[in-house]
């Protein structure tokens, strides 16, 4: 069973990239000792009961109020199940990842993402109380919601909460632990870093390079092989989530927010905007003002 919700296809669900399993009684059909590759970023929270599997040749014993992210493209191999085992269970493509970390608040989280072993805390009470609340808010929302701009702003606001808080957690339960990872993948994450602060003003990819001291095309093959997406899509993907940002919250006009972003017009603007989302910036405005009202 746990091979089949690691590496369920998430296009087909109600949200593209992102799925969320709420496990009561867990059904054992994955044989003990047999191995497989994690295909999405998965993060188990235990409720109940004890799960031994061994991850990229280290063993990882859990138990209630365990929490441990799984790499993607980690191989897994199933020990042991013991007791009743209930958990949460959180999966994500790359794609829903990079859409919800290429933000300020939750960068720093992608660290754990990329890291080379999986890493488990073991959470207090409260804490615990706290994560399975947004488990089963993420479930509510991914379950019983059509595919409109404002319920998928929901639910992109509550997966930056789910990030956010587990950040603060690691660094609260880990302190002064580096997570292990490559060299490539480090290069990657200082550019999320530095895009996330000037993606604004800087939309090319030669000033990111410049920054980091490697060549553009030194650079963009590193990012692609770590995100399996090159410099120039993932600068415009932070360009875009600013200016929903922009648009959401903010009472400037989109004249001012196309200056503000250094379009040189507000065609500029609208074109690009267009391109990425398949509507105008002002539709997407009118779509996303007053989300959290009231009907």
């Amino acid at each position: 069973m746990i091979r089949e919700l690691l590496n369920m296809e998430l296009k087909d669900h109600p949200r593209e990239g992102l799925q969320v399993h709420i496990i009561k009684e867990y059904v054992i059909k994955t044989p003990c000792n047999e191995s497989f590759l994690v295909r999405n970023y998965s993060i188990i929270l235990i409720k109940s009961g004890q799960f031994k599997m061994k991850l990229k040749e280290r063993k990882q014993e859990l138990g209630a109020h365990d929490l441990i992210v799984l790499p993607k493209n980690a191989y897994c191999t199933l020990l042991e199940v013991k007791d009743k085992l209930q958990f949460f269970l959180i999966c994500f493509t790359s794609d829903f990842a990079l859409e919800n970390t290429l933000k300020k608040e939750a960068v720093d989280f992608f660290t754990f993402l990329l890291g080379e072993t999986p890493t488990k805390i073991t959470l207090d009470d409260k804490d615990f109380r706290v994560v399975s609340l947004i488990y089963k808010l993420i479930d509510l929302i991914n379950k019983n919601t059509g595919p409109n701009e404002k319920e998928s702003g929901l639910e992109h606001l509550c997966f930056s909460l789910f990030l956010n808080k587990l950040k603060l957690m690691f660094n609260h339960y880990t302190p002064g632990i580096a997570v292990n990872i490559h060299r490539q993948q480090r290069l990657t994450i200082e550019f999320f870093r530095i895009l996330v602060i000037h993606c604004k003003k800087q939309h090319s990819v030669k000033f990111y390079a410049d920054v980091l001291f490697v060549t553009p095309g030194h650079l963009n093959k590193i990012v692609k092989q770590v995100t399996g997406k090159t410099v120039k899509n993932l600068i415009d993907k932070a360009i875009i989530n600013e200016i929903k940002e922009d648009l959401e919250n903010s009472q400037s006009t989109i004249t001012s927010i196309a200056d503000d972003f250094e379009f040189s017009s507000l065609s500029k603007l609208s074109a690009f905007f267009k391109r990425h989302t398949s509507i105008s910036a002002s539709q997407y405005r009118s779509n996303t003002k007053g989300r959290f009202k009231k009907p």
